[in-house]
């Protein structure tokens, strides 16, 4: 996340590379002048094209594992906490936050079948989300991008992506996804009622789309 809240794969690649493990992976630690400040946010059309694969990649996931329990009467995205134990707190508050906010999808803690995972180290791009396109992916935390700026809010923001949020760098504090944008004064962890409203417009349609897609594959 270059100076940024980083939701990107413009490093994809060599995010990929990592995906299969369960703990924590942290790049080399950049020297201090990299990490010392976040303060420019910009948005790019990788990054945009790497939240949206990440929201996919999950959707079909979980379409996967409702058509093989047809039953099933909730939504659920699982996810591994355990590479970033640094953070459990700001992990837990954020994921609580967004199973209040929202009532189509909802996420829950558990290391079998997960399909994201949250993991923490040193990288001068920040905090950011990556996906391997098949369901599968994670969240990397910053440690000194969460020291410089709010830390369930750097935590929720990304978690937001997983949602299919894209980022909205230009924004005010009251919106979530602007992430940095406003500043390391701005606090403000909980996502607006436009992004609660287009996450359950998502998991409403998408969920829908990847389903039919899963059952016409059978």
């Amino acid at each position: 996340m270059n100076k940024r809240y980083l939701s990107v794969a413009a490093v994809l690649g060599l995010s990929v590379a990592g995906l299969g493990a369960t703990s924590a992976t942290a790049s080399t630690p950049a020297p201090a002048s990299a990490t010392a400040s976040y303060a420019q946010y910009q948005g790019s059309a990788a990054e945009a094209k790497a939240n949206k694969a990440f929201f996919e990649a999950v959707v079909k996931a979980v379409a996967e594992k409702r058509a093989a329990n047809p039953g099933a009467k909730s939504v659920t995205v699982t996810y591994d906490a355990s590479g970033a134990p640094t953070f459990a707190q700001q992990i837990a508050s954020s994921t609580s936050i967004w199973n209040g906010a929202v009532s189509n999808v909802k996420l829950q803690e558990g290391s079998s079948g997960a399909s994201f995972e949250y993991r923490e180290g040193d990288d001068p791009r920040g905090s950011y989300a990556s996906t391997d396109g098949h369901g599968n992916g994670y969240i990397f935390l910053d440690y000194a991008q969460n020291q410089e700026y709010d830390s369930t809010r750097v935590t929720a923001h990304e978690t937001g992506h997983v949602l299919g949020l894209p980022d909205t760098y230009d924004g005010p504090c009251s919106q979530l996804m602007s992430g940095g944008g406003p500043g390391p004064s701005c606090t403000n962890s909980q996502p607006d009622a436009t992004e609660r409203g287009k996450v359950d417009q998502l998991w409403a349609n998408g969920l829908a789309k990847a389903l039919h897609k899963v059952n016409a594959a059978r």
